[in-house]
């Protein structure tokens, strides 16, 4: 496999580098594709890691500027100092450039050490550290309200774009009801997830109790739905479309309030005037953690979310799929790490690379596909599958080509059935070849 070349495809049949997009046949690769795929969703446990690739790809289809992990800007007479230690930060985990994460763990950790000395540069760099993640928070929101805003007005590629994701989520929560629910977990701050959701009609559990000020449960229940079917007592069904979403980085609408971590009334696109957005963003909001060491993700609440994490993907038939995820944080890599000791797990790989070479220049793919090949070295490569660049990692072609569609359909698997005890087996409803669940 070259990993210079623009696209990467490895299946358990097939295996594509290359970057002469002629030879991207979608219709082709679709029957090599979808039907690994809808085998590898089959499995006993199944999740999903989604990371912000998900948000750039809403984005960028509905024509609104996502919102950046840019460096932070700061004037205080340590900056200087923070920027390079957040680099060095970087470095020494082959995390490749920092982030904004890095750069206010730094600060929180000096800000923390000025604070122990009686330093007054603490409360100064306090003061402009909070300044900044108001900024960061007012564009996580800017963007949810932009999409919001164009959803409403009706726009055509906002629409689309929404339209995908909804498929995209459904691809992976129509899992049959008696099987395990899906397991969502997301590094995102924003809700494009959870605004997905409640449009399909998915239902999801995560650690929350409560309606009026949902708050945080350090206990990990395994609460699901159930219903009563009509005339019939004391057999409960379980309900389908169920999923658990747990948010390891924390939300854009968590924060702390008297000990207690409680879900904020926030709407999805709030005005940067909002009352739910406090005004003391370093103490009360919950969304800064970094994992470049493992006593961050020691602290309340990353330790149960990470605990979660898992206990989720760490057992034997255990699949883990991960769209938009750039393997920048150490802590979840070890995680599948771990996982992939279990010979009877898989990893799927889906990512968009785009070439940022300039013409006549060698490819360049950024640090995000340096640190998947990275990751990769030395795992058992008939556990992973790989789909990789422009073509495969695009929102579009994943949904319309590779995905696998609703498994929640019984009405076309009915129908499939009936064709095939008619003799007119091998036509679907759209007369292309298709497999019902026993040929498969």
């Amino acid at each position: 496999m070259d990993w210079s070349e623009k696209h990467i495809l490895k299946t358990n049949t097939k295996i594509i580098s290359t970057s002469d997009t002629e030879e991207i046949k979608a219709e082709e690769l679709k029957k090599d594709i979808e039907p690994w795929l809808s085998a590898i969703f089959q499995s006993e446990h199944l999740s999903l890691l989604i990371g912000s690739g998900l948000t750039s790809a809403i984005s960028f289809l509905s024509g609104v500027k996502p919102q950046e992990m840019w460096r932070l800007t700061l004037a205080h007479a340590l900056a200087n100092k923070i920027k390079e230690k957040a680099d060095e930060s970087a470095i020494k985990t082959n995390r490749g450039e920092a982030n904004i994460e890095d750069d206010i763990r730094i600060a929180l950790e000096l800000i923390n050490g000025l604070n122990i000395i009686d330093d007054a540069r603490g409360s100064e760099l306090n003061a402009e550290l909070n300044t900044k993640l108001l900024e960061f928070i007012n564009s996580i929101l800017k963007t949810e309200n932009d999409f919001l805003e164009k959803l409403n007005n009706e726009d055509a590629n906002a629409i689309k774009a929404f339209n995908l994701l909804k498929s995209f989520i459904l691809s992976f929560t129509s899992r049959a009801a008696s099987r395990e629910r899906l397991n969502m977990f997301t590094t995102n701050y924003d809700r494009f997830i959870e605004l997905a959701c409640d449009a399909t009609g998915v239902l999801l559990l995560d650690r929350f109790k409560g309606k009026l000020q949902p708050i945080f449960r350090n206990t990990r229940l395994e609460l699901d739905y159930h219903y009563n079917p009509p005339g019939i007592r004391g057999e409960p069904r379980y309900v389908e479309g169920v999923a658990r979403l747990t948010k390891l980085h924390g939300s854009v609408d968590w924060k702390f309030e008297k000990d207690k971590i409680i879900k904020a009334l926030l709407p999805f696109g709030a005005t940067n005037t909002h009352p739910a957005i406090p005004k003391n963003i370093t103490e009360q909001v919950v969304i800064y953690p970094n994992s470049s060491k493992d006593l961050e993700t020691s602290f309340y609440p990353y330790a149960e979310l990470f605990r979660d994490f898992s206990s989720a993907i760490c057992q034997p038939n255990s699949v883990i799929i991960t769209y938009g995820y750039g393997f920048g944080d150490s802590h979840i890599n070890r995680v599948i790490e771990d996982m992939l000791t279990i010979p009877s797990t898989h990893l799927v790989i889906i990512a968009y690379d785009r070439n940022s070479a300039k013409e006549g220049e060698p490819n360049n793919f950024g640090a995000a596909r340096e640190r998947i090949i990275k990751f990769l070295e030395n795992k058992n490569s008939a556990q992973c599958t790989l789909l990789i660049g422009e073509h495969f990692g695009e929102l579009t072609n994943l949904v319309e080509y590779y995905l696998p569609k609703s498994a929640i359909d019984r009405l076309t698997i009915k129908m499939q059935k009936l064709k095939d005890n008619r003799g007119d087996k091998g036509k679907g409803y759209d007369n292309s070849e298709t497999k019902t669940e026993e040929q498969e």
